[in-house]
């Protein structure tokens, strides 16, 4: 089939956060035998930032950032697509997307693929107007990275003729244990964009467990961060590109994932993070949130911490020895359930099941 996806970014990680999330599933999904063109707009800098060329498990169309562009990139779409994807977060013209896409005429099935369900779910709670309030009923279905039953059934009471969460996942061709190196050597790292809704979470979770433990060092990768005052045991390292990240996860004692605010309220919201850095063979400790099980067993494939105490305590009592079992033993439980092949079966199986629902209406 014919799989149009207007996105955030494919080609380009830079401040887009879903870039792995996009490259995973979509390449299984193309591997399934569908044909994906996947459409980005020329914003935010991200095109000077490419970290990977046009892949060949998709043609990249990047338009102009502008009212045209986008327009005549949904027109070219809706005429020939099988499938049509407005994803959520593309950064510029959401709005103006998320509603054509809902009203445009074609035979194409049309999904919303929310890659941060709990903050849509909030803004449209705390926005009669919101435009998603009308343009979701029109959708076939909503398809969310995360956020699990709660997630669903808000979907559900917003219009959504259904709502399936296809999390995050692990694509073991790109993110697999690497050598170590010493830029980023330390006791516990944490790679994470500064964000509004994350920011007092990593204060929490991490800048403060680094003024607390001056003995250990901390290495602090992602966006953002150069304003911000940091102890000095904390080395910052800006931006990491994707060909970095397997290093970055391998070279420290242990990696720490810190959920934004929204995702831990609603949980069974595992970022791209947690399965890169399992991927590559890290010891993860990670704040706590509802459905963490789901993925991995705490207290022995993953370190679960409810606040900064908690962190510094398992910062404390970890041995090199003890980091690389648990590391061990979380690689093996993602790889045998959670690889983006297991999601882009998943997807095929909503597909052959909206396929024969549609025929069964016939």
């Amino acid at each position: 089939m014919k799989i149009c996806f207007f996105g955030s970014s494919l080609v380009s990680s830079y401040w887009n956060g879903a870039a792995t999330y996009y490259r995973g599933i979509l390449k299984e999904i193309a591997a399934l035998g569908h044909d994906i063109t996947f459409f980005e707009p020329d914003a935010f800098a991200r095109q000077a930032h490419r970290d990977i060329d046009d892949p060949s498990w998709a043609t990249v169309v990047v338009y102009p950032a502008t009212p045209d562009g986008w327009q005549r990139s949904l027109a070219a779409a809706a005429r020939s697509a099988d499938i049509l994807v407005k994803a959520s977060g593309v950064g510029v013209f959401d709005v103006e997307l998320e509603t054509a896409v809902a009203e445009i005429q074609s035979r194409a099935l049309r999904l919303y693929w929310d890659v941060d369900a709990p903050a849509t779910l909030e803004a449209i709670a705390a926005d009669p107007g919101h435009h998603l309030r009308s343009a979701i009923p029109c959708y076939d279905l909503v398809l969310t990275y995360g956020g699990g039953e709660p997630v669903a059934q808000a979907y559900r009471a917003a219009g959504a003729r259904d709502c399936v969460p296809i999390y995050n996942a692990l694509d073991p061709t790109t993110h697999h244990p690497a050598p170590p190196i010493p830029e980023f050597a330390c006791d516990l790292s944490l790679l994470a964009n500064r964000l509004p809704d994350r920011e007092r979470r990593v204060e929490q979770f991490f800048i403060e467990v680094a003024d607390r433990l001056p003995a250990r060092s901390f290495v602090l990768g992602g966006a953002g961060w150069d304003s911000k005052p940091m102890p000095q045991n904390i080395r910052k390292s800006g931006h990491v590109g994707t060909g970095q990240h397997n290093a970055f996860f391998a070279s420290a004692l242990a990696t720490l994932n810190v959920n934004r605010d929204s995702m831990a309220r609603y949980g069974f919201s595992p970022p791209t993070r947690v399965f890169e850095a399992v991927g590559a063979g890290a010891c993860l400790i990670t704040d706590a949130w509802d459905g963490i099980d789901h993925f991995l067993e705490p207290g022995t494939e993953v370190l679960v911490a409810a606040n900064g105490d908690e962190v510094a305590g398992h910062l404390d009592a970890l041995e090199p020895a003890r980091a690389s079992a648990i590391a061990r033993r979380a690689r093996a439980h993602i790889l045998a359930h959670h690889t983006y092949r297991h999601r882009a079966r998943q997807f095929q199986q909503l597909l052959e099941g909206m396929n024969t629902r549609t025929e069964a209406a016939e």
